[in-house]
């Protein structure tokens, strides 16, 4: 069998206007996140649908089997928001293995995104459920679904509600931490290459950690799970940069897609999973659309 294709997206950020969100939304943080994409984060999203339509064409072009969404569809994660979002990954979810997603913390932005439970309804039918969900320590994370022969998924959730307009950090509740070393460990899926698929980034491109008022507040305890898993990734976004870092003593490469709409900094990556040698190849956007960049890194 042929290797899996994968393309990692994340941070799309689709916009709406701003008079579609219902007033009563415009309170606390949210009055302020909407102040900030008016004056400097709208611009760098205005074309998010279309680029989703032209990543779609791309993934056709490359044969990819499977999309995975690091989170951020949203920008202020109403309920207008999400539904345009679900119209406009689209383009995405029809791939023959499906999409696997999980929110970022613009999905969660505020406790009523949570108790609407906003992304499991517009986006829960898209998503790829889970196979092995004796697993699931934490609601449905661990999220483990098998993928052909050789590879598995497996989905945590690292955001929260931050209603401090100061903080965008996350953190992943405990139990999910311990659901993922067993699931790690889970012999149905000893011989699969694992792709753990969550929001924050544990580390930054350089190798250090992210500041503690936007990053993933225990991600130490993440990549001591991690650690002594070699044929294993972990695909992420939030920072608005594509890269992939390796951590000294953690088996795992640590890829982060970038926002892959924001206007000069689009990025993704492609990856090819197999029973053997598995690499990402970074993908950028170019003038005519996306393509890869030629950096490739080798995984596991």
């Amino acid at each position: 069998m042929s290797a899996l294709r994968v393309l990692h997206v994340s941070d799309v950020h689709v916009p709406v206007p701003v008079g579609a969100i219902p007033a009563a939304d415009w309170l606390g943080k949210r009055a302020i996140g909407g102040l900030n994409y008016l004056l400097r984060r709208g611009p760098r999203f205005a074309e998010a649908e279309a680029k989703l339509a032209e990543l779609g064409r791309f993934a056709e072009t490359e044969a990819v089997d499977l999309v995975v969404a690091s989170g951020d569809f949203t920008v202020l994660g109403t309920e207008p928001e999400h539904a345009r979002a679900r119209r406009a990954i689209l383009p995405l979810a029809g791939r023959p293995e499906g999409l696997f997603a999980v929110p970022g913390n613009h999905d969660v932005y505020l406790e009523d995104a949570v108790r609407a439970e906003r992304f499991r309804r517009h986006f829960g039918d898209l998503v790829l459920a889970a196979d092995l969900p004796s697993l699931a320590a934490d609601g449905p994370y661990p999220l483990v679904r098998r993928i052909g022969e050789h590879v598995a998924l497996i989905a945590i959730d690292s955001t929260r509600p931050n209603p401090q307009p100061w903080r965008s950090s996350g953190r992943i509740p405990e139990a999910q931490l311990e659901g993922l070393r067993r699931a790690l460990a889970e012999p149905a899926l000893r011989d699969r290459f694992k792709v753990v698929v969550t929001h924050y980034a544990p580390r930054l491109w350089d190798g250090r950690p992210d500041r503690r008022s936007h990053g993933l507040e225990n991600a130490d305890a993440l990549l001591e799970v991690l650690a002594p898993h070699a044929r294993t990734c972990l695909l992420h976004g939030h920072v608005h940069r594509r890269y992939a870092v390796k951590v000294p003593g953690v088996g795992p490469t640590l890829l982060c897609a970038g926002s892959s709409t924001e206007r000069g900094h689009e990025g993704a990556w492609l990856l090819e999973l197999g029973a053997g040698p598995c690499r990402a190849l970074a993908v950028e956007r170019g003038p005519s659309g996306y393509r890869q960049s030629g950096e490739i890194v080798a995984l596991g």
